[in-house]
């Protein structure tokens, strides 16, 4: 396995360079912010990750070993490839990404390319817990605090029966009463959600 390259930027395109490594050029696929900031002629180094599939060797490149992991983070996502994984890293520093994630922000994340509310829920569930950050409340608010989806509160169900979204729903009922009827905590909720 590759784990980085070092050498001289060789060519650009929109998302992607070339790295000339002693006479050996790899096609590297990058973040846009990260080949924004690369000139060509000039020497770099990419920690590498490496993906192969039957019809394709993809490499990813990186300019630290924290946004490498971040990104591998994001692979072992249900339904989250390597392109949706480039496209959350965009939204800005590794830093930026790990809080909305920690932080429960589907819509910071939804804000990538390619990334729909079901996606960036999914990101939120699967790794608000490992992205080095303590979970903040609006994490647990999309899934609970014994990480279970909804699954013993009527009125977060009935609100998403309703057509909203699962972070909406847990957002809307975190001010309300817990100690209210099922029905007046949908009513309280449905006042505060749009």
């Amino acid at each position: 396995m590759i784990a980085s390259i070092e050498g001289l930027v060789e060519d650009k395109t929109i998302d992607r360079l070339v790295i000339n490594a002693s006479g050996i050029g790899y096609e590297i696929f990058l973040t846009d912010l990260t080949l924004a900031g690369l000139e060509t002629g000039k020497p770099v180094k990419l920690f590498i990750r490496e993906q192969i599939k039957e019809d394709a060797h993809d490499l990813y490149g990186f300019l630290s070993l924290e946004e490498k992991r971040l990104f591998e983070k994001l692979l072992s996502v249900k339904n989250v490839g390597p392109k949706v994984a480039l496209s959350v890293l965009n939204i800005g520093s590794s830093e930026k990404v790990r809080l909305a994630i920690a932080g429960g922000d589907v819509k910071v994340l939804q804000s990538a390319k390619g990334v729909g509310r079901r996606a960036a829920e999914q990101i939120v569930v699967e790794l608000r817990d490992k992205v080095g950050l303590a979970p903040t409340l609006g994490a647990e608010a999309i899934v609970g605090r014994s990480g279970e989806e909804m699954s013993s509160d009527e009125a977060a169900e009935a609100l998403v029966s309703l057509g909203y979204s699962i972070y909406d729903a847990r957002t809307a009922l975190a001010n309300v009463d817990s100690s209210l009827s099922t029905e007046a905590r949908i009513k309280q909720a449905l006042k505060t959600v749009k």
